[in-house]
């Protein structure tokens, strides 16, 4: 498989997996993986820590919806921009800008760094709206 190929398959992996099985997506991430949210301000380094607060955050949301957007790549990234809504639903969201109960679309651009096959850096910027 080409390198632009095989980093798109790794990266819709990891979109369609992360909230079902946290656990699952690990191994699509190098192990010096580094997970930055800066609108959160939010840095995780590690497979753990990440896994951690997967868990969390998805654990604090209900009526989660995926709406996909762009998504294209180079040999060495993934650039993925989509639109998530759902009911925030507990606290394990760091840093969340809006309260528990908020009906929440938040626009998301990833910005993925690949090495060999794997996600070694991901960046995300989150833009949050409550709805209604």
């Amino acid at each position: 498989m080409d390198p632009i190929a095989r980093n798109l398959a790794v990266v819709e992996a990891h979109i369609r997996d992360e909230a079902r099985d946290p656990a699952a997506v690990m191994d699509l991430y190098t192990d010096d993986i580094v997970l930055e949210m800066p609108t959160r301000d939010l840095t995780l380094a590690g497979r753990a820590a990440i896994e951690a607060n997967y868990r969390a955050m998805f654990g604090s949301m209900a009526e989660v919806e995926i709406v996909p957007g762009t998504r294209f790549a180079t040999a060495d990234h993934v650039v993925d921009d989509c639109t998530a809504r759902f009911r925030l639903t507990g606290e394990g969201v760091v840093n969340a800008p809006l309260p528990v109960g908020s009906l929440v679309e938040l626009r998301l651009m990833h910005l993925f760094a690949m090495r060999d096959g794997r996600i070694a850096r991901e960046t995300v910027y989150e833009g949050w709206r409550r709805i209604g």
